[in-house]
């Protein structure tokens, strides 16, 4: 038989059970939000390192953005370079084939058999002269000079040394300035009332060439401007005016080793142009100094003959052509009265023996260029700084 509690007791005792109870869920409660709190805490952590993580991998992100953005931009800068480069690699081997299939036509492979060499000599003189007779036959021009009888100076500007020249087949009066022996800066005038103005400067269309340009024998043919490249023994460019572009270029073989003219010794090619079209003028290292007239395809820049003068660049200050015909011109080393004494016609119509010694008018200088215009028949020069026109005297070459 139980003991009997007093009822206040057993009240007592449910009691403390109740509150240990109780105490106990508290602690427990108190225990699970401490840990909900470090955990919490601990994701907390855990997405902060997160953000700086993100904000880290952007940056990267878009520092290594920038970076191939350049790196495609430069791409893209070598892709045009190579395509260029291909372009021009291009055009020079068309052109090396046109010339090996220009020089085997000219000179067509031999059979492998004995030949007698006065045989060999008396057909390369008749191929010498079908192909002079065939220049004389195309040509239609059969003028030579005789004379020159006035002098007109136009201006003093630009340096001792340069060039200015009009194009003798566009139906145009623009002046074309070039103005050093080493520069790329073409200037342009409407007409040569512009150039002569005092404020001729405020006037030029200046264009910078892509590539500056050697000596003073540049010419303007057919809305191209034809010079040699600077830094170059024999490459010829050919500068298209109306677009601002190169249109195609050229190596001179046998050229650039020797001034043209030992009195100006800057110019290396000397490129002129006629009733028949582009020349270039050049010495020849090989044969003491001769100069050396070519003929050039302006529109293909091929070559089409080249002919040894006997003209000598001893003493010469420049040379032009006319009706296929080279008139050089002499001078004295510091200067004199300029006068041709040596002439070279490629169809062999005249010699020197026709024509007596040509005296410029009385103007003791030196040129640095001449060319002729076969427009205007008169020749523009460059006379230490002071452009200057020619008036010509001429006259049938059949006539001497």
């Amino acid at each position: 038989m139980l003991d009997w509690v007093p009822a206040p007791r057993l009240l007592l005792i449910l009691f403390l059970t109740q509150s240990v109870g109780e105490a106990q869920r508290i602690t427990q409660d108190a225990l699970l939000m401490q840990y909900i709190e470090r955990r919490i805490n601990i994701l907390e952590d855990r997405l902060a390192k997160c953000n700086q993580d993100m904000v880290k991998y952007v940056r990267e992100f878009r520092d290594f953005k920038k970076e191939i953005t350049v790196r495609v931009d430069n791409m893209n800068n070598y892709k045009t370079e190579f395509k260029n480069d291909v372009e021009d690699l291009g055009s020079r081997i068309e052109r090396v084939e046109r010339d090996i299939d220009y020089l085997e036509t000219q000179q067509p492979s031999q059979p492998c058999v004995e030949m007698d060499e006065k045989l060999v000599e008396e057909q390369f003189k008749q191929a010498e002269e079908k192909k002079k007779a065939k220049l004389k036959m195309i040509s239609d021009c059969d003028i030579m000079l005789t004379g020159i009888k006035s002098l007109k100076i136009v201006k003093k500007a630009g340096d001792d040394q340069g060039s200015w020249i009009k194009d003798p087949v566009k139906d145009s009066q623009r002046i074309y300035f070039l103005s050093g022996t080493d520069n790329n800066v073409l200037s342009e005038f409407a007409n040569i009332r512009a150039f002569t103005d005092s404020a001729y400067l405020r006037s030029a269309q200046n264009t910078v060439l892509p590539y500056g340009w050697r000596g003073t024998g540049h010419t303007v043919y057919n809305g191209f401007l034809y010079f040699h490249k600077n830094d170059t023994g024999n490459e010829i460019i050919k500068y298209n005016l109306r677009n601002k572009t190169v249109s195609d270029r050229m190596l001179l073989q046998g050229a650039g080793r020797v001034p043209a003219y030992q009195l100006s010794p800057y110019t290396l090619i000397d490129l002129a142009a006629d009733e028949q079209g582009l020349w270039a003028i050049h010495g020849d290292e090989d044969n003491g100094g001769i100069i050396v007239v070519t003929k050039i395809d302006h529109s293909s820049l091929a070559v089409e003959h080249s002919w040894d003068t006997a003209c000598s660049n001893q003493g010469a200050e420049a040379a032009f052509m006319i009706c296929g015909t080279l008139y050089v011109v002499y001078n004295h080393e510091h200067g004199g009265r300029s006068r041709i004494q040596c002439i070279y016609d490629v169809t062999d119509v005249v010699t020197t023996d026709d024509l007596p010694v040509l005296y410029f008018p009385k103007r003791y200088g030196k040129h640095s260029m001449i060319h002729y215009n076969h427009r205007e028949h008169q020749l523009y020069s460059w006379d230490d700084g002071y452009q200057t026109i020619y008036k010509l005297i001429t006259k049938k070459k059949l006539e001497h």
